[in-house]
């Protein structure tokens, strides 16, 4: 495959809030009433209200693998040939590493509520993930941002916004995390916005390798003089929350979930997107060509595009849903938390994750583990 999706900032961002748009929910005669399911999904997607809500009304149980990054369900499916799982949640930009491998098969959208999700996300799984002209291999699940997290308690940036450079600055050394290959991107944009790299090299990288093997040798660099004052590298949701809980970590960069959640524990924690832009990221639902129970999976779709469903999961892990509608059925502390997170312009000026072709994953590594290994 060699589509690259172009999905606009404030396409991407016409939010839940459209709830007019949406064609009524309904169960189909698809609906299970027994069995089971296997989810391999982001540890905190599914939360425990959601999944007991789930198997109240269908009598379904979900069998939940958590995991922490999209190339653990890119491995885990190379080394099963597509076994084991019914529905699987890669990120809507690796869509040219997963047309290649056909380990995925397409949805029957004819059981499938699309009209109920944000148009411009359900618009991703019919441009970038048609694989062969088969159908749709991916529909849109929860959406949020990479951007800046930190303890207000401990600290607070120097403007109305936090910045990726915060997370690099001899002012917290000892005191910051975030995740190697998104955090070195972040320090990509920075040295950017501070004069230090050329306008443009960071999305200019995901043209050809030569470009970005030149543009990230600068960033590799760049990091490795600097990695002595990161504290934390970490590599899912529960890492994260204890970085800021009980690691004294400050300032990091971060998913907009964890913190988020934290703050509506009421935790001292704030999450903002950064003067750069947050990174937007759309994670999906797939089915392995090995998925077995399938009336099962078209049931766990429909109860997961129901407006108080989502509402109420999002209330939980602090994503975001496409679901339209789904805020009307969330409380006024997610509400407040997103205001806050996305003030001013800041959805405007997100920035959405370009598609990753397998070269620029691969050589992308390359660099990461010499960041790592430094």
């Amino acid at each position: 495959m060699t589509t690259k999706t172009s999905v606009s900032r404030r396409s991407l961002l016409k939010t839940a809030g459209a709830a007019a748009l949406a064609a009524p929910l309904y169960s189909k005669s698809a609906l299970a009433s027994s069995g089971e399911i296997n989810i391999l999904m982001w540890s905190d997607y599914l939360p425990p209200k959601f999944l007991a809500d789930f198997e109240a009304a269908t009598g379904i149980k979900v069998n939940y693998t958590g995991i922490g990054s999209n190339e653990e369900i890119i491995n885990k499916m190379k080394a099963t040939k597509g076994q084991g799982f019914d529905i699987v949640s890669p990120t809507n930009n690796r869509s040219l590493q997963w047309g290649p491998l056909e380990l995925l098969q397409p949805f029957d959208m004819n059981k499938i509520n699309i009209d109920a999700v944000n148009p411009a996300m359900a618009k991703i799984g019919t441009d970038a993930w048609n694989f062969g002209d088969a159908g749709v291999h991916w529909l849109p699940h929860i959406w949020g941002t990479e951007g800046v997290a930190y303890r207000t308690d401990l600290w607070l940036p120097e403007g109305d916004a936090p910045s990726y450079g915060d997370i690099w600055s001899e002012a917290n050394a000892g005191k910051t995390m975030g995740r190697a290959h998104s955090m070195m991107l972040g320090a990509g944009l920075y040295m950017e916005a501070s004069g230090q790299m050329d306008e443009g090299s960071v999305w200019a990288a995901y043209n050809d390798e030569d470009t970005m093997r030149k543009v990230w040798g600068q960033i590799a660099d760049w990091c490795v003089e600097r990695k002595s004052r990161i504290k934390l590298i970490w590599n899912d949701a529960d890492t994260q929350k204890n970085g800021l809980l009980n690691e004294g970590v400050i300032v990091g960069q971060t998913w907009d979930g964890p913190a988020l959640a934290l703050k509506s524990a009421g935790e001292p924690v704030h999450y903002q997107a950064p003067v750069e832009g947050a990174m937007a990221w759309v994670d999906g639902m797939s089915m392995p060509v090995g998925a077995k129970n399938m009336d099962q999976i078209y049931a766990f779709i429909d109860f997961a595009y129901g407006k108080e469903a989502a509402g109420v999961a999002i209330d939980s892990h602090g994503y975001n849903s496409p679901v339209l509608g789904a805020d009307t059925f969330s409380g006024d502390n997610y509400k407040k938390n997103f205001a806050e997170a996305y003030p001013g312009s800041s959805l405007a000026n997100l920035n959405p994750w370009p598609a990753e072709a397998p070269w620029y994953a691969d050589v992308r590594t390359e660099f990461v583990n010499k960041f790592k290994s430094a």
